[in-house]
């Protein structure tokens, strides 16, 4: 696992148990329904790590198959 690929799954991390902990915390407010979608949005990041971020920079710069261009990411040499 890269540092890179780390730090995804770090962030996932946080943000889901973050986003648990505040709703528990908050018991059942009403602020609880604008902060649960954090910790759902911080699933995908623990799972996937960085590939997450991948297809966003690929949708973001309009890449017609975004498919391709995944795969051309995962098949590069790997840097140390």
């Amino acid at each position: 696992m890269t540092r890179r690929d780390l730090k995804w799954r770090l962030g996932g991390f946080f943000l889901f148990s973050g986003g648990g902990a505040s709703c528990l915390a908050l018991d059942g407010a009403p602020v609880s329904l604008l902060i649960y979608p954090l910790a759902l949005l911080g699933l995908p990041l623990m799972i996937h790590g960085k590939r997450v971020g991948q297809v966003l920079g690929a949708l973001r710069h309009d890449h017609d198959s975004t498919i391709d261009a995944l795969h051309a990411a995962r098949s590069r040499p790997k840097t140390p």
